[in-house]
């Protein structure tokens, strides 16, 4: 996973994948700086990945051709996830990996065809045995809980798209947003609304809070 290809797909990359991407970049940033006690885990790699995680994201969505609404579900799973494994934090070493899994777990559960493990593996550098691995540690760890009702969705997805819209006029005024949300968001949610399935109630930075 030590590719850093910038693919160019800025233009085309929907914005709501963008926001994504700045929020688990904001979140990792957040994470890599807690001292506090971690659980060993597969999804941890040894070194960080010299990839960005933006440019992680251009990748799959150009190699992946799943669906728009698998990203969105795949980051409800992310939410999921940490919720239930506090002590699994989403840093520099393990979002690429969190990442490629929620996403193979997502086109999965979402899609009518999806590529197969293998491939994801390929698109994630990582090797299938790996792949395999994860997608199993990834659905102990949100419980095998794959539903995702409408309202639920639409609430990510409305999320998602403010963060966008405050995305774009932060560049407009050349402010740096990893900077310029720090304060507003520093002890929000994910959601500021209850998801129908999970409990979204508690304020908690190791969740994917913008910090």
């Amino acid at each position: 996973m030590n590719q850093d290809h910038q693919e160019p797909m800025a233009e085309t990359m929907p914005n709501i994948i963008t926001a994504m991407s700045c929020l688990l970049q904001r979140v990792s940033e957040t994470n890599d700086h807690l001292n506090q006690k971690q659980r060993i885990s597969g999804f941890y790699g040894i070194t960080k990945p010299s990839i960005s995680i933006r440019s992680y994201l251009e990748r799959i969505f150009k190699y992946a051709n799943c669906s728009h609404s698998c990203y969105i579900v795949a980051y409800i799973y992310l939410d999921r996830f940490i919720k239930k494994q506090p002590f699994l934090l989403i840093n520099s070493f393990s979002v690429h990996r969190f990442i490629i899994t929620s996403v193979l777990v997502s086109a999965k559960f979402m899609d009518d065809l999806c590529y197969n493990n293998g491939y994801y593996a390929q698109v994630g550098g990582i090797s299938k045995e790996e792949m395999n691995m994860l997608e199993l540690d990834f659905l102990f760890g949100i419980g095998f809980q794959l539903n995702v009702t409408v309202s639920t969705f639409n609430n990510y997805c409305s999320f998602l798209q403010r963060e966008m819209v405050l995305l774009t006029k932060m560049n407009s005024l050349f402010l740096e947003p990893s900077t310029s949300f720090r304060n507003s968001f520093e002890t929000k949610l994910v959601m500021n609304t209850v998801e129908d399935d999970s409990l979204i109630t508690h304020h908690n930075k190791k969740q994917l809070a913008a910090a």
